[in-house]
């Protein structure tokens, strides 16, 4: 699957496409997979519901909204790969935290459900054609294309990651 170019995607998407490095997606969303499971468990019980500043969301229920957004980002794609028309709305994202009670959730839990969620992401992208790749589809009210749903599931879990590093365990 090709890296996709600017206006293949809405602008809001390029910090997270640009954190993507070079090299092939699926490798690359395999590596990640394997990177965040060697990394959540050695983060300390003492970190997990840490918030670094008032109203801001927990480390747990960040690292489930990265698995929200992976979930959600997977079907745009699925739907678009697919050919499907049909515009696709956004999601309130603080909603979808508020309602999911990551904090009631152990660490241990979420990381088998990140874990479910992207092989079913890699089974979806391994068995796309390049052309399917390539269909463009609506969402949020912009066109977006298959392929760079991909990266941006990416470069989204990599722009948390570094969040969770730099403002959670820094701390």
């Amino acid at each position: 699957m090709k890296r996709p170019v600017q206006g293949e995607y809405p602008d809001f998407y390029d910090a997270y496409i640009k954190l993507v490095p070079e090299g092939n997606i699926q490798n690359i969303l395999a590596e990640q997979q394997k990177a965040v499971e060697d990394f959540i468990p050695t983060i300390p019980d003492s970190k997990v519901d840490f918030r670094y500043a008032p109203g801001k969301w927990s480390l747990k229920e960040v690292f489930g909204h990265i698995i929200d957004t992976e979930r959600i980002m997977s079907y745009k794609l699925l739907r678009i790969a697919r050919g499907d028309k049909t515009p696709l709305a956004g999601f309130e994202v603080n909603a979808y935290v508020e309602n999911a009670y990551y904090d009631q959730r152990n660490l241990a839990n979420l990381l088998d459900e990140f874990v479910s969620v992207r092989r079913a992401t890699l089974s979806l992208i391994n068995g796309l054609a390049e052309e399917a790749s390539e269909r463009v589809g609506v969402t949020n009210d912009k066109l977006v294309t298959a392929r760079s749903i991909a990266f941006i599931i990416a470069g989204h879990e990599l722009h948390h990651l570094n969040i969770i590093k730099e403002r959670y365990l820094a701390y």
